[in-house]
């Protein structure tokens, strides 16, 4: 009889609790780290800093973990990868060096730029007057961002000169950043196109459409994601193919040649256009927040064999194409104004939940936290159904201060 596999996750936010319950189906030990509340429910939780890649090491030896899986953005730019590799440690996550790319905004179009990649008008700076300049003549709609994704405001769509100068002013007097990227705003339907790659093959995950505004018909700020649906009835088999093609292979192709593969999950950001085809903004290291509980509701392969493949080196042989159910997944990300709010209703509701390092007061209440809070999804046969049930149950979701968009999936009475 195998001996159940330990599998340790690094990584404690909503797409981490959604993988953790996808593996609760399988026969392994899980071991999470940093502590996250509500993720200390269905797994073990382990006091280490994901940035402290020497001592996940050591836990990982000492504990005989048989994969670890890292999603944490700090952890892979302090290399966990490679000091794994170099301890003979099972791991699914790309290098620094193979995901620079991935985690530099500023890298993300050049390196767009050098592949010949269809992208939006950018430019550069690590000088504020330069930057300014800039601006003077610069056509509006401006996405400004900070080089590195933050956890709080970096990026915001200016439609104004006076606008994009104020925040470029924050980003460089206020929060001291070094560099920052400005680029045309491109008008269109974003898209996420997902695969899973040992470095060398890529098959598809999940498209997925993304609500990234956080008001509702795209207005208010910019945010990482706010809602989502998959699959995306917008985006043809003809657009995947050409995403899997022109953007995807032709990144793992020079990654290859710079002998850096990328292993692990890439998901790929596109804007379509109103002519059919479609820019890319830039790369995620992983599934994202709002969107993971969809996708992976929808995959019939077992997860820990698929990302095991990988990191030992059968991937190319074992698989061809990952299984997914004939369903349809819609989410939502809910918001709290205020901390430490009770949350009613989790106890009745259908949908799936994954917490924002929401915790438990004394009277086994889970409460809020400031900003984004849970992530609700609905798997149904459709999508129409899916976001019926989703909103369905959000109303049943209560707390003083809850926000979320209400438009997520709207209009899709025939999908």
């Amino acid at each position: 009889m195998d001996k159940r596999k330990k599998v340790l996750v690094v990584g404690a936010s909503a797409k981490d609790y959604a993988l953790i319950k996808k593996f609760k189906n399988y026969e392994c030990d899980l071991f999470v780290l940093p502590v996250n509340p509500a993720i200390a429910e269905i797994a073990e939780c382990v006091d280490i800093r994901p940035n402290n890649v020497q001592e996940i090491l050591e836990f990982a030896v000492a504990n005989s973990i048989d994969l670890t899986i890292v999603s944490d953005e700090a952890a892979i730019k302090n290399n966990i990868t490679e000091l794994f590799q170099a301890n003979e440690q099972l791991i699914f996550a790309p290098t620094a060096q193979s995901s620079n790319f991935v985690l530099s905004r500023s890298l993300c179009k050049k390196f767009l730029y050098k592949l010949k990649i269809p992208a939006p008008k950018f430019a550069v700076f690590d000088r504020l007057q330069v930057a300014v300049d800039y601006l003077k003549n610069a056509s509006m709609p401006q996405v400004v961002s900070a080089d590195e994704n933050r956890c709080d405001i970096d990026r915001l769509v200016c439609t104004t000169f006076s606008t994009a100068k104020t925040f470029v002013e924050d980003l460089f007097c206020c929060k001291d950043e070094k560099k920052i990227v400005l680029e045309d705003y491109v008008y269109g339907h974003e898209f996420t196109f997902y695969v899973v790659t040992d470095g060398y093959q890529a098959v598809h995950l999940a498209t997925v459409a993304n609500f990234k505004f956080s008001e509702n018909g795209d207005g208010g700020l910019l945010t990482d994601g706010i809602g989502a649906f998959t699959p995306d009835y917008k985006v043809s088999k003809d657009v995947e193919n050409d995403v899997m093609r022109h953007v995807v292979q032709k990144v793992l192709l020079e990654l290859q040649r710079r002998e850096t593969p990328y292993l692990g999950i890439l998901g790929v950001n596109c804007v379509l256009q109103e002519d059919g085809g479609f820019v890319t903004l830039d790369f995620k290291p992983f599934l994202s927040d709002h969107d993971a509980d969809a996708v992976l509701n929808l995959v019939e392969e077992n997860m820990l064999t698929l990302f095991e493949a990988c990191a030992i080196g059968s991937f190319a042989d074992d698989y061809d194409s990952i299984n997914v159910a004939d369903n349809s997944s819609v989410s939502c990300v809910i918001l709290s104004r205020s901390e430490g709010i009770p949350i009613k209703g989790l106890d009745i509701v259908e949908s799936d939940i994954s917490h924002f390092g929401v915790k438990k007061n004394k009277y086994l209440e889970y409460e809020t936290v400031k900003g984004k809070t849970l992530v609700v999804t609905r798997t149904a046969k459709t999508l129409s159904r899916a976001r019926k049930y989703l909103y369905e149950d959000i109303e049943l979701i209560n707390f003083d201060g809850k926000k979320y968009r209400t438009d997520i999936c709207e209009k899709v009475e025939n999908y």
